[in-house]
């Protein structure tokens, strides 16, 4: 095996829950070389990725797709292997064309959309409701022929490489620091009480936001306790994450970053599925609202991830921080 090819090309917190068998790849197969498909929005975050070796960026908007087309065409043939953890029809196109002679995804009834599976010639069948990290070890392991089992999971090495970085706004006392990420594409995945939770626990907060209209929304969060942070650039995150005693937030790419270099977090849930979704260590933990949820019937309309009680979370902070 001397090269294969991983396509995941979408979005952040699905890259970041995928990236984790890079590791156990170089770990059995030191010498391969691993590159990445990524839809060009996202592959900001592949350039901090520890054991891979190349990042392939598509522009997968309508109107560019030729572009990709061509991109594709000049890396055809080139891999002993593609792997796709993704299992959409998109990503299946992507691994057709660069036609390797093995293409390993899911079977039909393992991924969300069916018809991707027609275009894998080694399938893997598995529950769809399957934790992530677990579905994407399972995949690789299944494609190489390699063994794992939770303790390594546990035990894995920090996913993207980050530095030492000196932020300013940083306060200067001995009180615990916690980044507050509130906010993610879908607002059904969006808690509404973070206000409550800064205000109960004695604590630094620091409260991410993107946009003006973030901005606005996480300065009510902080009140006059919290700092906020509008538009921090991806590695300042990874950075700035490390100086971190507790990262709090949504079902979101940030808390995930979080579990990936081996950070306490503790994710909230409404309407996805909590254990699916986040690989639990006795510092990674969730809340959820306790509902049974199939991950292929998501209702974006549900709000239930609002019935969680502040209390709840402010006690499990509590609990992480001392």
């Amino acid at each position: 095996m001397k090269s294969i090819a991983i396509i995941r090309l979408s979005s952040l917190g699905d890259i970041i829950q995928s990236a984790i068998i890079l590791q156990f790849i170089k770990k059995n197969f030191k010498s391969v070389k691993i590159t990445w498909f990524v839809d060009e929005e996202f592959k900001e975050i592949l350039k901090f990725a520890n054991s891979l070796d190349e990042v392939v960026a598509l522009p997968l908007k309508k109107k560019e797709f030729l572009k990709s087309y061509e991109i594709l065409k000049a890396y055809k043939n080139k891999f002993d292997l593609v792997l796709d953890p993704q299992g959409l029809i998109k990503s299946s196109i992507v691994a057709k064309i660069l036609a390797s002679k093995v293409v390993v995804g899911y079977y039909k009834n393992s991924i969300k959309e069916p018809l991707a599976s027609i275009f894998y010639n080694k399938k893997l069948e598995i529950s769809y409701n399957e934790n992530i990290i677990i579905r994407n070890l399972e995949l690789a392991s299944f494609a190489l022929d390699f063994k794992y089992n939770l303790l390594d999971i546990l035990n894995k090495k920090k996913i993207f490489k980050s530095k030492k970085e000196n932020f300013t706004f940083l306060k200067k006392n001995r009180l615990k620091n916690i980044l507050i990420a509130p906010f993610s594409s879908d607002e059904s995945k969006n808690y509404a009480s973070f206000y409550e939770v800064v205000n109960g626990v004695k604590a630094n907060f620091y409260i991410l936001s993107l946009g003006e209209e973030q901005k606005e929304r996480a300065k009510n969060i902080a009140g006059d306790k919290g700092v906020v942070l509008n538009n921090l650039k991806l590695e300042e995150i990874l950075n700035l994450m490390e100086l971190m005693d507790l990262v709090v937030g949504n079902d979101s790419g940030i808390t995930h970053l979080a579990w990936a270099q081996n950070r306490p977090s503790i994710t909230l849930f409404g309407n996805r599925p909590a254990k699916r979704n986040t690989f639990i260590t006795k510092t990674n933990l969730i809340i959820d609202a306790k509902k049974e949820i199939d991950a292929k019937k998501i209702d974006k309309n549900d709000y239930c991830i609002n019935s969680i009680d502040p209390k709840e979370i402010i006690k499990l902070v509590k609990s992480l921080i001392k």
